[in-house]
Formats: structure tokens, sequence, C-alpha cells
């Protein structure tokens, strides 16, 4: 329920430093002095997320209720009640707080905080202006508050000032706010006669978890739930980082509305990665990514969606498009062992349904391997010959009625390539279904391999879901194809993922390279550079750019020409130039001297008739032979830099097939991002053509991210289009660049 959205880490800083009255530098140290020397990269900012100790503010051995009430009828009355019951169940004592009442439901009332008679781990905030609480507070020690206020950030400009100053006097004050505009699912009631690893809850729109605390009624656990509201201080990050620790915690499900600090929230997302915690997350609506430069094609390839999406994946949190996938996904994930094998095998006493969900699976991804043609012989045993047996396997209806039935799903599990067994019951055929749904049951006990039943009934009053299924901690069950395929997917994805998971952050660049320097002396803040400057910028970092020269007069540009080697291109260069082609001002393929001189007269003549100021002409050695790709990079206003690769040339504009990464991130990402291409076979060679030097392409991208993360702010925009990637071992070399100093 964010009002608002910060920008980069960087301008959460300078926030901070306006609201708290300090210099920029006293400012960031004071957010960073608990982080160890070398904890911070290259730019500045942390790599590794700051974990607040929330055990108190989950588990008070007190707690304040300032505004508490006992009247009837009023809305702090059901409040106050509310929590009175929380807080014996948690143990904790309970203070109330009221300048005008001598009690509150039979318990002493303080007037004031200062009044209280001990120290309060927490306290809950019942009045509509928590900011003149703040302070006093701050000054009785308070660890963490609870603002439930609304009238913030979420009613816009006027709201979002009184937020930045509730903000700055909760930093001033050393405590940790929750809030404002939260509500109370911080205090419901959970069951505690459930167990296995539980679900931790974040939602900044309360009512969006219900789906997620219900989990309960069908066996799930649950053991913490964060209604973060509009974030003044306690954000998303600050959650997913403490339940990643938590022991008892098998999966986080969020629901976000708005990120409150990319990098903040990648930072958290790291940990829970570390951890092994899955993360589950419904991300909803769209956040400014700022102005973009129109000369930019990096710039309109990918949205700010599209970026938080990839952050997402790229430090494996698992996003999904409903409430629905958010509660089954997360459930799976919480208590699903680490799987055995990636093979899925569907099973089920229907052709159609069998084949039907095998086509939804295959096409999600899942991998539906062909059973050996021993294992079908040996289902074949119970099974009749005609009914397929190579996956899916139909067994006819009949063979699960009686003794067969165990022993088909048994030999299944058994097989060494599956992992995932996954029956689909379209509908309740007792006593056939119910006969299934018990032998699923009992072999799911008896196995650490994933057991899934899609329960398809729209009644779900039936005995063999409510009791057996959902009485089952060891069956996965489902109300539908679509929800147990993601789920599915989501499950084998972040085990592999979790597998190999290796912190970008730990292999980040701390110290500038010596590519640093030359490339600050080339930068002009607040311009966008030439071309020639652009590829000056470029070979500061390694970056292979044409044979060229920057001339000024016809006859400059044959002696040029000579020196380069024929055939040549000629392209305007000027600081205000973008898209040339479309003007006229290149000439491509040039062979002779009077070529040359007349491209010259020609170039010059468009731009003079143009009123564009040239730096000059650049006659440039011609690559042709190779696949065209762009390589840039953009600002997003929640995650700062982005670098993106996609197909170049004129492919950029016609297929806008393109990858985005947020940094840091390694040569593993960039060959994902690779593979995300529509158009990646171009890579692999097409029509008898050679294969591509990958490899070199791959050196690019990572060379544009340490200048992304070395420049930072100071690079508002880098577009190599097109990058010339030549055959195997041949390299890559940057044709073209724009480049927008900030």
């Amino acid at each position: 329920m964010l009002g608002s959205t910060h920008g980069t880490l960087t301008t959460h800083f300078r926030a901070r430093v306006v609201a708290c009255g300090e210099e920029p530098h006293a400012a960031v140290h004071s957010m960073t002095a608990a982080a160890a020397e070398g904890d911070l990269d290259v730019s500045g900012r942390p790599l590794h997320a700051t974990v607040a100790d929330l055990d108190r503010f989950f588990r008070p051995e007190s707690v304040a209720v300032i505004g508490a009430s006992d009247t009837e009828g009023r809305p702090r009355t059901g409040i106050t009640r509310q929590l009175v019951a929380w807080a014996e169940r948690v143990g904790a004592r309970l203070h109330p707080v009221h300048p005008t009442r001598e009690s509150v439901f039979g318990r002493p009332c303080s007037p004031s905080v200062a009044d209280l008679p001990e120290q309060v781990d927490l306290a809950v905030l019942l009045v509509g202006d928590p900011l003149p609480v703040i302070e006093e507070l701050g000054q009785a020690k308070v660890k963490f508050a609870v603002a439930f206020a609304s009238g913030f950030a979420e009613t816009g400009e006027e709201g979002a000032a009184a937020q930045a100053r509730l903000a700055a006097a909760v930093e001033r004050s050393g405590l940790r706010l929750l809030g404002p505009n939260t509500n109370l699912n911080a205090f419901e009631a959970f069951r505690d006669d459930l167990d296995g690893p539980a679900i931790a809850l974040i939602t900044q729109s309360g009512h969006q978890g219900r789906p997620v605390y219900t989990l309960q009624e069908l066996g799930v656990r649950l053991s913490h739930w964060a209604p973060t509201g509009n974030e003044a201080d306690l954000e998303t990050a600050d959650f997913i980082s403490y339940f990643s620790q938590r022991p008892e915690v098998g999966a986080i499900a969020c629901y976000v509305e708005g990120l409150k600090d990319g990098r903040s929230f990648l930072l958290a997302a790291d940990r829970a990665a570390r951890a092994g915690v899955p993360v589950v997350a419904v991300k909803v609506g769209r956040t400014e990514t700022g102005a973009r430069t129109a000369a930019s094609h990096t710039g309109k390839l990918t949205g700010a969606d599209q970026v938080v999406d990839a952050a997402m994946r790229q430090f494996g949190v698992i996003r999904v498009d409903g409430l629905d996938e958010l509660q089954d996904t997360a459930a799976l994930l919480a208590r699903a062992r680490k799987p055995q094998a990636d093979g899925v095998v569907v099973y089920s006493i229907s052709g159609g349904t069998g084949a039907h969900f095998s086509d939804l699976a295959t096409g999600a991804g899942l991998k539906l391997p062909t059973l050996s043609e021993e294992k079908q012989r040996e289902l074949h045993e119970w099974i009749p010959d005609y009914l397929n047996v190579a996956n899916p396997v139909d067994n006819g209806g009949h063979p699960v009625g009686d003794w067969r039935g165990r022993k088909i799903i048994d030999a299944i599990l058994a097989d060494p390539d599956v992992g995932v067994l996954i029956c689909p019951i379209t509908g309740p055929f007792p006593p056939m279904s119910d006969k299934l749904a018990q032998d699923l049951v009992d072999a799911a006990e008896t196995t650490a391999k994933l057991v899934c039943v899609v329960w398809g009934s729209p009644v779900g009053t039936e005995d063999a879901y409510r009791t057996t299924l959902l009485g089952s901690s060891r069956v996965a069950t489902f109300r539908t194809f679509g929800n147990c395929i993601t789920a599915v997917k989501a499950y084998l994805d972040h085990h592999r993922f979790a597998a190999s998971y290796r912190s970008p952050f730990d292999e980040a660049p701390r110290t500038p390279s010596p590519s640093f320097r030359k490339a600050q002396a080339l930068m002009r803040p607040g311009h966008q550079l030439s071309e020639h400057a652009a590829k000056q910028l470029l070979r500061a970092y390694g970056i292979r750019v044409p044979r060229e020269q920057l001339v000024t007069s016809a006859a400059a540009a044959v002696r040029a020409a000579g020196l380069v080697g024929f055939p040549v291109v000629m392209k305007a260069s000027g600081a205000r130039l973008a898209h040339k082609t479309e003007l006229g001002l290149v000439k491509v393929g040039l062979t002779s001297a009077s070529q040359v001189r007349d491209a010259y007269r020609e170039l010059t003549d468009i731009a003079r008739y143009e009123g564009i100021e040239l730096d000059g002409v650049l006659v440039c050695q011609m690559i042709e032979r190779g696949v065209e790709m762009m390589v840039g990079v953009t600002h997003d206003a929640l995650f700062g830099p982005t670098v993106t690769v996609g197909l170049g040339g004129v492919l950029v504009e016609v297929l806008h097939d393109a990858a985005v990464r947020v940094p840091p991130f390694g040569e593993d990402q960039v060959r994902a991002m690779l593979g995300e291409l529509r158009g990646r076979a171009l890579l692999e060679g097409v029509r008898g053509g050679p294969p591509v030097d990958v490899d070199a392409l791959v050196e690019v991208v990572l060379r544009v991210q340490r200048m992304a993360l070395e420049l930072g702010d100071d690079l508002a925009e880098l577009d190599i289009n097109p990058l010339m990637v030549l055959g195997r071992g041949q390299g890559a070399v940057a044709l073209d660049a724009l480049a927008v100093c900030r």
C-alpha cells in the first residue's frame, strides 16, 4: 500500500540525509556503520542485508497500547480487546496508555508513555496522528511501534510529505516502525497444533493475505504475518531477511504492491537464497522508470515491470500471478522435501485426463521422461497391455479399485528418474477415487519423493478430499491443473537454483578498476557523448571498437581511409546526434578516394542543412560478417543501473528481443540472459552459418556491467548497437555507441 516508491539506494540515502539534516557522507556512514570494512561495493552500496532483530516485535515481553479504550461501540475498543487477547497468547505484559482513563479492561492505565511502569518492547499506536508520540517513544527506549493511522503517502503529495516527516522522526528516535496504514494482521491467532515447516507471510494490503492465512484450515502451518502498509520504516525486505533466518520457516509468501527500495529487496532475496528459503511473491502494479533518452534503443526495450521480473528471477524469487497460486506454491515449497530427480510422471485413471495434463505440463517446461521398456513391462503386470504406460501412465480405471493400485504407484515411485508423481483426479468416482486417494496417501508416507493430487471436483466436500487428502502432510493437494503445474515447476526450479546459487554480491567489485579513471576523464556531465567519445569510453573498459579516425576535412578523410583500409564506413559524429541512418548520415561500403571525398561533403552538407553541430566525420573499418547484437545500460527508478542484451541492428526495433539483469551478476547470469532470447539460435549458427564467439559477447556484457557499477549515476545511458559478434574465437566489435552522462 505504498503511496510512492523511492529511487535507488543512493537516492534513498539522500532522502534520509535531507530528513536528518546530516551531511551526505555522515548519513551514509551512519547507515553502514554496522558493516565491516569491505562490505560496500565499488559505488558505495552495501553488499549484505542488514537483518533487523524482530524477535521482540513478534514476541514482546511488554506492550503499550497508546490510545487504548474499553468504551463499547468504538473502533479502538475492538482493537484493544484483540491486543489484550494476543498479549495473553504470546505471554506479554500489556499496559494501556490514555490521558483520561484510570483503567482499560480492568488493567491500570498510564496517562503517557513517560509514566509506563517499565520499558516496553512494542508500542501500538491507536491515535490519529502518530508523529507527536514518536519522540516520546524514543525517549522511553521503546524498540518497536505500530501505526495504524491512514492519510499518508497513499493519499497523494500532502500525505507523502506527512509520511516523510514521520519517517524522519522515526529515524531520529532509534525505534523501528511498522506502518503507517497497516492493520492487526501481525496480531492474528496462529494455530499451534500444526507440525512441519511454516509459511511466513508478508503483505502490503492486509486482506490479500487472507487466502494464505486460511491455509491453516487445510493443515498448513503459518508462523508470522507482517502487514507492512506504507513502509515508512520497516519494509518487505526487512521481513524477508528476518524470516529467512527463522528455523521454523519453510517458505516466505509475499503480496507486494510496490518495492520501497530495489537494492534492499535484492539484498534480502540474496540472504534468503543463501539460506535456501524459497520466496514466493505476487507483485502487482507498475513502477516509474524515470525519463528515458529518446535516442536510446535500450531504454525502449525493458519496462519497469520487466526489470522487476528479471531481478526476482536473478535472485530466485518465484513470481506468481494470483493469490491462489501464491498459497498453493508457498505451501508446496514449505512442506516438500528436496527432489530426488526432476522427472515428472502423470498417472491417471483416464487417458484423456493424462494426455491433457501432460500437454499442459510439458508446455510449462516440466520434464516428462519416457519410462524405460523394463518399467513399462513391470507396469503392464497390473495394467492392460493396450493402455499407454510410457508417461503419462493410464491405468484404465479398474486396477485402482483393488490391490493393484498401490503396486502401480510404488513401481512408478521406484524409478530413479522420477522425482514427482502427479495424479489428476478430475472428479469423484467412488469407491474408485476413494481407494486411489488412500493409496496415494499411503505411498507418500513411505517415499521421499513428491506426490501431488489434483482434486478437480468443484464441490470439495467429498470425504476422499476433505479427510484423506487434506489429512495428509505428505501429499500436496491442488484444485486446478494450472496451480499444480505452477507449483511443481517452482519447486523443481527453486531446488535447482538453490543447489548452484552463488551470491553475486560476494564477487561484486569493491574497488574501482584502472579503467575507471580513464572513463571519468571522458565523461561530460549533463551531455550526450558523440559516437567517437562514446567509443573512447568503451575502449577505456577494454571493449573492442573498429579501426577509425575522426576527421574534419575531405582530404583528411581520404588519408584516414587509406590508413584504416578499404572498404570503409563514414558517419557523422556529434554530441547530440543519435539516429544517424534515418538522417542519411551514414555511408557504407566506400571503396575509393573519390567516394570518400564525395561522402564527406554529403555528410557535412546534410548536417549543416539539419542544423546539427558535428565534431567531425568518422572514417571506420567496415566489418560485415557476424551477428548484430545490442548491449546497453539504463537506470531503473528502483534498482538503479540495469544491463540489457538483445538482438541488435534493425531487429532491435522490430523484434524487441532482449533480456535484462540488475548488477551485480556473474557469467552464469549473462549466459542465462542469452538463453532467454528468442533469436538465440542466431548465435549458434543457422542455415549452415558458423557459430559466433559467444564467449566474447559474454565478456562484453560483463565489462559493460563493470562500467555501470563504477560510473553509477554518472552514466545515465549506454547503448552499443550494433555490437558485431564475429565467428568463434574472433571476438566482438562495437560498431556504434551512444552514451549519456548525468
